[in-house]
Parts: structure tokens; sequence; C-alpha cells
């Protein structure tokens, strides 16, 4: 089966890659965009802090961004890349149904996956009861009994963190967090209530959480559970490539390291969004997605350009042509024998041709 061929390919179809693969039709490129259809944020019930899109869910977003993909001329299909390889064109993706797509530059915009604890009824409440980012859902949870699970040294600054929208903070140390006598100083003086004891469950009536159950058997009420997950990028496909994920300094998880326009240490292969950036929000990813897209447009006009040259001035060029013909050929070269006569040569009288 012959694979077809594109400029660009991006795997992936969230804001990142839509976003790209809009900037790059814009620009007249053919781009592909493959979308397996599992955004991390499909659990929210909207997008928050995306200017002119706030709280708009965020399949509606992906699905306007489609339609723009289209409308300038770009194709977008659903299915799972599961392997890519460098050919002598480029790239070739192959997909889980075994259809095979090509490209001069590959972009990958996959995204990380939440790690959850392992809680029972947490995961049922992801992206409900149970948040992670102020930013994204501060303002719909302000002034709501908010509790912290402790995962991680990042827990303390959570709490203090969420702190800006509510009063009432309770941080879980669910046997996890040690804070230091420096962090029990700032909890203290936020008045963030402290609970130590390993959390057992997430209790929820009819999907609503309610609060807290610990190990041993006591019982707390919160409106609302902010959890610091470990994140990892989606980075398979880039690191069959070569590409390897890096942990974050902070130790929040993997993610693909790339340059400030989404260039890899792979040449030919890009980056953008929560793959190469854990803290991302939607309209970063947005961002992200339409700077690595001119970048990769200015990087195909730079190989264009530099094959341009090549054919004007390269051995096989026009003028090398006429040089290495004159060189061999002399006046015998087809055409040239009559350009380089006298003027006065096809004008013989009769006297001369009798005296010749």
């Amino acid at each position: 089966m012959d694979s077809a061929h594109y400029d660009v390919v991006i795997i992936g179809g969230g804001a990142a890659g839509l976003s790209a693969a809009t900037t790059l039709a814009r620009a007249l490129r053919s781009v592909l965009v493959i979308d397996s259809g599992t955004p991390r944020n499909a659990p929210a019930a909207g997008v928050h802090g995306y200017l002119s899109r706030d709280g708009m869910n965020p399949r509606e977003l992906l699905t306007i961004g489609r339609s723009e993909v289209l409308s300038y001329g770009g194709t977008v299909i659903d299915g799972e890349a599961v392997s890519a390889r460098r050919t002598p064109y480029g790239f070739e993706v192959v997909l889980a149904d075994t259809r095979r797509f090509s490209a001069r530059r590959l972009l990958v915009t996959t995204g990380l996956t939440d790690e959850l604890p392992p809680i029972d009824g947490l995961r049922k409440q992801w992206g409900k009861g149970v948040v992670h980012c102020p930013y994204c859902h501060g303002w719909e949870i302000r002034g709501q009994r908010i509790g912290v699970l402790g995962t991680g040294p990042l827990s303390v600054h959570q709490a203090l963190l969420f702190r800006q929208w509510s009063r009432d903070i309770t941080l879980f140390l669910n046997d996890t967090v040690e804070p230091t006598d420096e962090e029990w100083d700032k909890l203290a003086a936020r008045s963030v209530m402290v609970v130590d004891g390993t959390v057992a469950s997430v209790d929820a009536v009819g999907g609503v959480l309610t609060g807290l159950t610990l190990r041993q058997g006591s019982s707390f009420d919160v409106q609302t559970l902010a959890v610091g997950t470990r994140v990892e990028a989606r980075s398979a496909l880039l690191e069959s490539l070569g590409v390897s994920s890096q942990l974050h300094p902070s130790g929040a998880g993997r993610f693909i390291e790339t340059d400030a326009m989404g260039a890899t240490a792979v040449r030919g292969v890009y980056a953008a969004g929560n793959v190469s950036n854990l803290t991302a929000q939607v309209i970063t990813a947005a961002a992200e997605g339409v700077m690595t897209g001119a970048r990769i447009n200015a990087d195909l006009i730079e190989e264009e350009t530099r094959r341009a040259v090549e054919g004007h001035f390269g051995p096989f060029a026009a003028a090398s042509e006429a040089a290495v013909s004159k060189i061999v050929l002399g006046h015998r070269r087809h055409g040239l024998d009559d350009l380089q006569k006298p003027a006065d040569m096809g004008t013989t009288t009769t006297a001369q041709r009798e005296s010749a």
C-alpha cells in the first residue's frame, strides 16, 4: 500500500496540534493531523483561561479547531499512530489499522497522562470533584472546603496556592509528605489545617464528592479535592525515533525537551504542548502550536531554498552544462555555430562563391 505524502504530519489533535496545523495550512503546506480522540482534559466541564473561549466544553473547542484546519485545506483523521521511522523522503507514520503516511517533517503533540494515586473512588472524581490546577478550576471552587491530597514534595506548595481561593484548606499528608520546619510555619501562618494518616477512599454520593476517609476510619468533609498528579509525556512515538524523555526539574514527571521553537534533538522532529511542557494550560499549548508550526514552515523554506540554489548553481545547472559543453565541443555545439558567425557570413556575394 503506497503511503500518502504530506509536508507535515502531526500526531495529536489537541490545542497544540490543531493550532500548528492551522498555521501550516495557512502557509499553503499540505498537513495531516492524526488524532486518537483521547484528550487529557476530556473529563473537565470547561476550558478556562482561554481568552474568548472561557468555559467552553473541551470537545467543542476541538471540534471548532478541526473545522478551522479543514477550512484552510488541511486534513484531520481519527486514528492511533503506533510507529514511525525515518525514510529518504523524511518520515513514515504507521497507524494501528495499518494505514501509512509519510511527511517531510513530523510534529508530535500527544500530550501527557496523569498518574493518580491508587485510592478508591479517586479516578471516578477526576475532573469533577478532584482537580489539580487552581488556575483551571480555582474560580469555580472558590470559598469551598478544599482538601489537598499529599502526593509528593510539591503538595505543601499546592495547599498554600489553593489558599488564595478559600480560607478552608486541609492538607492530608497521606503518609507521603513530611513538611520541613519552614513549611510548617507557612502552613500555620496561613491557617491551613494538616491531617496525618493514609487516605483510604474518596467518598461521593450520587456522583458528587463529599469527603475523604482515612485508613484508620476517620472521615472528613470536603467539597473539592486537589491532587498533584505525577505526569508522563506520551512519548513512545518520539522515543522510537531516538528522542528520549527527561525527568522534569520539579520531579513532577517526564517530558520531551525541545528548544524554544519546538525542535527536538532529532532533525526534522518537533514537539509542542504538554508532551514538552508539563505545566502548559490549553491556551499555552495552542500558542506553542502556532510557534512550532511557523518554525517548521521556516525549516521547509530553508530546505527548498537550498535545493533551488543547488539546482541553479550546482553541477547540473544550466550555466554549468553550457560551460562544460563549450569546453568539450567548442563551436560544434548544437545551435551555437550560427550564433557565433559574423553577421555578414550569411550574405556572401556570387563573386565570393565563384572565387571560393
